[in-house]
């Protein structure tokens, strides 16, 4: 019996299941997420109106993320429109890319706002980092290891933070300590930094968690071992 039948049943037991759970996707769609996706997919002005309805919409979320932002970022003022129109513009591209990548497990509109909102919050946090010198000496220590210390905490805390000086300097490679430093002591975005150095924000993550491991073995070794609120402490969760 040739063995080229079960396979070939296989495949196309496959393929029908494949088939039935887009048919119980689509069944799932709310009418104005298929009516979306419909015109996406249309050709000609059909879908043209819709791109433009979709960019329309894009550039209200990235505005409304760019405005939120202000505060923080006052020196940005006269640039947070045309900030706006490059994450909308940007956010598009990638929602018409990823069109297949819609499963239909929140309305259309609220999964292409997320498209937009981290557009806008990337282009905010490198134009506000534009022009800048990305610090990665560890300049900010005489500040962090005054604040907001008790008196009575005063010498276990610089016990602690010599240590933990003292393992930057010679427990981590010199990448290694660039990207802490940046990261958690100088609050430089992770993709601004990510850029400057010319790689990936995952290969900056796994940087930094080599490093938090080194230097807990060093703190470990010097009879000071780190838990999870003391490295909460010194190393800032980065976003």
């Amino acid at each position: 019996m040739s063995t080229r039948a079960p396979i070939v049943s296989r495949m196309e037991s496959a393929a029908r299941a494949s088939a039935s759970t887009e048919d119980d996707r689509r069944a799932l769609l709310d009418d104005e997420s298929s009516a979306w996706l419909r015109d996406l997919r249309a050709d000609g002005n059909v879908r043209e109106e819709a791109v433009e309805r979709l960019h329309a919409l894009l550039l209200r979320a990235a505005r409304f993320e760019t405005g939120r932002r202000r505060a923080s970022h006052p020196h940005l003022r006269g640039d947070l429109d045309e900030i706006a129109q490059e994450a909308a513009d940007d956010a598009l591209l990638a929602v018409l890319a990823r069109l297949d990548d819609y499963r239909g497990l929140s309305r259309f509109t609220t999964w292409v706002y997320k498209f937009a909102l981290y557009q806008a919050s990337v282009k905010v946090r490198r134009r506000s980092w534009q022009g800048r010198e990305v610090p990665v000496e560890d300049e900010a220590w005489s500040v962090f290891a005054s604040a907001g210390s008790l008196p009575e905490d005063e010498v276990e805390q610089s016990e602690l933070l010599g240590a933990i000086r003292d393992g930057i300097r010679t427990a981590l490679t010199p990448h290694q300590r660039s990207v802490l430093v940046a990261l958690a002591l100088n609050d430089v975005p992770i993709d601004v930094l990510a850029e400057r150095l010319q790689t990936t924000r995952g290969a900056l993550y796994k940087s930094l968690h080599d490093a938090r491991r080194s230097l807990r073995r060093h703190l470990a070794a010097a009879g000071l071992a780190v838990g999870e609120q003391r490295e909460i402490e010194y190393g800032k969760e980065v976003s």
